[in-house]
């Protein structure tokens, strides 16, 4: 690898940095530059909510994205700083990437030494011919193939990206388009696959701070590979704005009125005060708040 650099008015090449050296940059970069702001917030979630317990086995599962590789070396350098006996298995399905993105996802594996495990799908090519709801129909057969994979490895948990900023906007997806208040849980049970069981490790990390760890280390991962996106960018204009999109410039918008903004909308589904609820359900059976209220009122007369 070599590097341009101009001496004495002229461009010459010298040798970069090695693999090695980059890769050990990186991985400093995590625990002394972004301590407070990526570090400090993964270990939170991870003992927080107890995402992780002796004894697991964990598929850290790789899309390509800086969230998920960026969740790959933190689980490394958790491992390696870290108290807790467990065992990772790093995961990357290919649901039918083109080669260029194939190869950029295990160009960046390489690159920051995360030992993945590569195994194929035909996601894309299920989902090619689906007009209503493509893209909820391909993330739940993404997460179905990796469930399989992980129990097939002997994993117990499986391991996603999702960030802070995904939370707070599906909780403000739920309520403006789905009538329902509800979140993204930091982990959850499998319905399909009993035994395992989902988690989310970054999810008190914001995605601004996954961006400027990528930005510090001159690192490029692929976005969204999915077919439909790479189409076209005049289709794309000419499609209507994902209602995640929607949420997320909204969240901008708010922000600028009030720095509290996005922390509010977080801590609205851990204040829940259920005597101010008109109903809610638990375990799929609803619940009003008319049940007892008589009772209650012939108690404090």
């Amino acid at each position: 690898m070599y590097d341009t650099v101009e001496k004495e008015g002229e461009l010459i090449q010298e040798p970069g940095p090695t693999k090695e050296t980059r890769c050990k940059e990186i991985e400093r970069s995590i625990i002394k530059k972004f301590h407070k702001d990526i570090w400090r917030r993964f270990t939170k979630a991870v003992n927080d909510y107890q995402l992780i317990e002796d004894g697991d086995k964990i598929a850290v599962c790789i899309s390509g994205g800086k969230d998920s590789m960026l969740m790959a070396k933190l689980f490394q350098e958790l491992s390696r700083h870290g108290k807790r006996n467990f065992e990772a298995e790093y995961l990357v399905m290919n649901p039918g990437y083109n080669q260029r993105n194939l190869e950029q996802v295990l160009s960046n594996a390489s690159l920051l030494q995360v030992p993945v495990t590569v195994f194929e799908s035909e996601i894309f090519d299920a989902v090619a011919d689906i007009e209503k709801s493509p893209c909820y129909l391909c993330a739940r057969m993404r997460r179905g193939y990796l469930y399989h994979k992980a129990k097939e490895l002997g994993c117990n948990k499986i391991a996603l990206g999702h960030h802070f900023d995904d939370v707070i906007e599906t909780i403000l997806m739920g309520m403006l388009y789905g009538g329902q208040i509800q979140t993204m849980m930091p982990k959850l049970w499998s319905t399909n696959f009993p035994g395992m069981e989902l988690i989310r490790p970054m999810y008190l990390v914001r995605e601004a701070d996954v961006r400027r760890w990528a930005w510090y280390n001159d690192l490029e991962f692929i976005r969204c590979a999915c077919r439909f996106t790479e189409a076209s960018a005049a289709c794309e204009e000419k499609e209507q704005i994902s209602k995640r999109q929607e949420v997320k410039e909204l969240i901008c918008q708010l922000k600028e009125k009030s720095p509290f903004i996005e922390k509010n909308i977080f801590r609205s589904v851990e204040n829940v005060n259920l005597d101010t609820i008109i109903a809610y359900k638990k375990e799929g059976e609803k619940h009003y708040f008319l049940e007892g209220y008589q009772e209650k009122g012939k108690e404090r007369g």
